[in-house]
């Protein structure tokens, strides 16, 4: 959805930028809070917090914050553990609400003491050792409300050589912010099953904020793969919930961004077949919502 079009919207059919986090106060010293939140797969966790202790940043200038969905587990705490000694690191754990991502990131948001915010997950890569310190820099020189790096994908699939990754879009995957900006817009919408950070990026560029997309910050991740339509379904399901949150015209204009791809499901590529079927779960979730039909998303 493009930041003109969210603009306009707004100013005609005004609607609360405000979500469901309590931000608090930044702790004296600390730059910079990593916050990933994360269940079982410590075998790619184990990757990022690598990357984060490898950081030419002091560790005393920035903290990492764990959350584990589901009540943790040993696994999880472990891997807290043994980076203990080479990282400013915190373990928590999600004792509710299991599987909504936005009461899960907004408990992480709870838990930081930096000036900036980086949320990142479990499966982001960070091959720079300088990222912290040019992400500092890069605050301080734009004075910019929002940073996001330049993503690519980390690995391909050979079948169909896809490797398709939209290099700036506003995702949790590896997004920064200035905690002035996440206390402004009280974080995210606490009942979001997923894709909460492309409903705060809504609230983002309606706010009118500053966001910054660096070509000097670069991570990797996983391209876009969908499999079935359940994940998508369950993110569609929790948009349907938000129709109280919006106006109708502009509740509707997000739902036809949600819905935008469905179109390339007739097109051959790898890419068309995986955005299509985003699309179409993502539909069939809103389809659920009206109708009453139950799914299962965990």
């Amino acid at each position: 959805m493009r930041t003109p079009a969210l603009k306009a919207a707004y100013k005609l059919f005004p609607f609360s930028l405000k979500g469901d986090a309590d931000v608090g106060d930044a702790r004296p010293g600390c730059e910079v809070s990593c916050v990933i939140n994360f269940y079982k797969r410590t075998d790619l966790l184990r990757v990022i917090l690598a990357c984060l202790s490898g950081q030419d940043l002091g560790r005393d200038r920035f903290e990492v914050v764990l959350v584990e969905d589901r009540g943790g587990t040993p696994e999880g705490k472990a891997m807290a553990d043994e980076f203990s000694g080479s990282l400013d690191i915190s373990y928590h754990t999600l004792e509710d609400n299991f599987g909504v991502m936005g009461h899960s990131r907004n408990f992480g948001l709870s838990k930081t003491s930096g000036r900036y915010i980086l949320l990142l997950d479990d499966d982001t890569i960070i091959l720079d050792r300088g990222f912290l310190s040019k992400l500092i820099r890069e605050f301080e020189t734009t004075q910019a409300d929002a940073i996001m790096p330049r993503g690519s994908a980390s690995y391909s699939i050979i079948e169909g050589r896809y490797s398709f990754h939209d290099p700036y879009f506003p995702t949790n995957r590896c997004m920064a912010y200035t905690r002035e900006t996440l206390r402004d817009l009280g974080g995210f919408v606490s009942g979001i099953i997923g894709q909460e950070d492309v409903e705060f990026a809504v609230r983002l560029a309606a706010s009118g904020k500053d966001v910054v997309k660096s070509e000097r910050l670069s991570y990797m991740h996983p391209p876009l793969v969908t499999t079935g339509t359940g994940k998508a379904a369950a993110v569609g399901l929790s948009f349907a919930r938000l129709r109280k949150r919006y106006p109708l015209p502009v509740w509707l204009m997000l739902l036809a961004n949600g819905s935008r791809y469905i179109p390339l499901l007739a097109l051959p590529g790898t890419r068309c077949k995986m955005q299509g079927a985003f699309s179409l779960g993502f539909l069939k979730g809103v389809w659920y919502s009206f109708t009453g039909k139950k799914m299962d998303y965990n």
